[in-house]
């Protein structure tokens, strides 16, 4: 580790596993340093979970499940809203542990935590409506429905946003009474064993428990029959692999995956905000890495080169690659050199197919950050929709831009990639703004908007972007089951 005293502090002191109220040392032993992005150096060593070592931690959180699901709701709305008090008071260590871990700009990972506690504060909030109904049938016998806890809970959750995930992603689960063992990305694990560090003592034993590993702690997750349902927030890929390995144990599964997502702008659309939103949306401060970055623009002919022109000149006024524990710093690096190589390689798809390049297209050439994993805010412009940058998502600082005349065949071209997360359409028009609505193929549409997550407003995608709802009243349910009682009068 070369980190200056400052920052190493902020680093979790424990880098084994936690699982049963302890830190448990993995049973081969097996350790993986971790990476700066920034610089390529080494951070920690961080323990890695294999078949033992979950099997262990499921059954301690299958153990601890009885006794939480008795707990009173008001006491375990008490342990959700301790445990956003804690995040709290530590979001600025929080926030520079994911700056090192992850590569995000510090000054802006400062909200994750506050998110995260928003979150469980939330969910604390909503455990009243874990209620059953009455149900009329006949007069001899008395029908009601009552809502019961899953059991063990397993959440797997993305590098880019680390610490906000694995604490926003506890709330729902524990609230409705489960237990619930979070597996942290292996490229970014930091925050998360920070988290558990930070929140030992606040449940009882086994019931929250965080285990750091590769695939093979994924598949255990899935496939045991212990975990009563199985989340992710990651890869297609990833996401189909899950199902296969939940369908063996007839698990539910609830998956936020990737996205293509795509800004629809009319002619009559607020120029000036369209450009922020679009720049906004794009998500350069993490360097693209987000699910939800709405990285397809589609202008109108008749506003194409005024916006285009806008945009490039705010993102480069605006986000400049830098040092991510620098509170001044606008935009990091990607999370790893195999990430880094595999954006550059869309980007070289893209010229050798035709794409504009408008502005970027490089690793940045300051040589303070050539060891770090970075790559220009980038945008191309005459993006076609056969274009590999218009059809795959490429998880990084890349704009495709798309000049549109025809709204059928507009749309035919937005809704012809294999996702459906997200969506945003710009226009003064209400009356054209709901026909739009209708006519996109997204789980979460913004018009005059992009980016933004409201709690209690359902999120979750369509089509190969996941399956399930986030953020709301059908999050909790979702970890309940309904039991049925007839009584014979």
């Amino acid at each position: 580790m070369n980190l200056p005293a400052h920052l190493a502090e902020c680093l979790p002191r424990h880098q084994d596993l936690y699982y049963d109220g302890k830190w448990q040392t993995p049973a081969d032993a097996r350790y993986q340093e971790t990476v700066n992005p920034a610089t390529g150096g080494t951070i920690l060593a961080v323990a890695q979970a294999g078949t033992v070592d979950t099997e262990l931690a499921i059954e301690a959180a299958h153990r601890a499940f009885p006794a939480w699901k008795a707990v009173a709701p008001a006491q375990r709305a008490a342990c959700l809203r301790k445990a956003a008090e804690i995040l709290r008071t530590h979001a600025n260590k929080l926030a520079m542990v994911d700056a090192i871990d992850t590569g995000n700009p510090v000054a802006e990972m400062v909200s994750d935590a506050h998110v995260a506690a928003n979150s469980l504060e939330f969910f604390a909030g909503m455990i009243p409506m874990l209620k059953g109904d009455t149900i009329p049938v006949a007069d001899d016998s008395f029908h009601y429905t009552v809502r019961e806890p899953l059991g063990v809970v397993a959440r797997i959750v993305a590098y880019n946003h680390p610490l906000m995930y694995a604490a926003a992603k506890i709330a729902a689960p524990l609230a409705a009474g489960n237990t619930v063992i979070v597996k942290a990305p292996d490229q970014a694990p930091l925050s998360c064993l920070k988290l558990a560090e930070l929140l030992d003592g606040v449940f009882p034993p086994g019931v929250f428990n965080m285990l750091t590993g590769g695939k093979e702690c994924g598949q255990v997750l899935a496939s045991h029959a212990l975990v009563r349902k199985v989340t992710l927030i990651g890869s297609v890929g990833t996401g189909k692999a899950i199902l296969r390995s939940a369908a063996e144990t007839l698990k539910p599964t609830l998956l936020e995956l990737g996205g293509k997502n795509a800004l629809v702008a009319y002619p009559d659309a607020d120029i000036e905000a369209l450009v922020q939103g679009a720049v906004r949306g794009m998500n350069f401060t993490w360097a693209g890495q987000s699910c939800g970055s709405t990285s397809r623009v589609f202008l109108h002919e008749s506003i194409h080169d005024e916006v285009l022109a806008k945009i490039a000149e705010r993102v480069t006024q605006m986000h400049r690659p830098g040092d991510p524990t620098d509170p001044a710093t606008t935009m990091g690096p990607l999370v790893s050199r195999v990430h880094c190589d595999r954006v550059l390689s869309f980007i070289a798809s893209a010229r050798d197919e035709g794409a504009r390049l408008v502005l970027g297209g490089a690793r940045p050439d300051e040589p303070a950050l050539r060891g770090g994993f970075y790559v220009q805010p980038t945008i191309f412009a005459d993006v076609q929709p056969h274009m590999r940058i218009a059809r795959e998502e490429i998880f990084g600082p890349v704009m495709s831009v798309f000049r549109w005349s025809d709204e059928e065949e507009m749309f035919r071209h937005v809704n012809g990639t294999e996702y459906g997360l997200t969506a945003s359409i710009w226009t003064r028009d209400l009356k054209r703004a709901h026909k739009a609505v209708r006519q996109l193929e997204a789980g979460f549409i913004w018009v005059n908007q992009t980016s933004r997550h409201y709690l209690g407003v359902p999120f979750g995608g369509s089509k190969h972007s996941g399956l399930g709802r986030e953020e709301c009243l059908e999050e909790l349910l979702d970890f309940t089951e309904i039991k049925s009682v007839n009584i014979q009068l």
